[in-house]
């Protein structure tokens, strides 16, 4: 069954996601703080009020994935 190797893949990449989030901690505490800070008082998080720290966030995964392939 083809099907079984798309979630194998999938759960190799869950696993990996911890491994990952500990290279990119600076950058989690800041999306966190910004989402934080933004959400205060029961705000709703509204669409880019955090995009630059997201930003950061994602390009430090992906360069953290990148050298794991490697």
């Amino acid at each position: 069954m083809s099907g079984s190797n798309v979630w194998s893949r999938s759960r190799e990449k869950i696993r990996l996601f911890p491994e990952l989030l500990a290279q990119c901690t600076g950058e989690a505490a800041a999306y966190g703080k910004c989402v934080a800070a933004t959400t205060t008082d029961r705000q709703e998080l509204k669409k880019d009020l955090c995009a630059k720290e997201f930003e950061a966030l994602k390009t430090c995964f992906l360069n953290a994935a990148k050298k794991r392939a490697r």
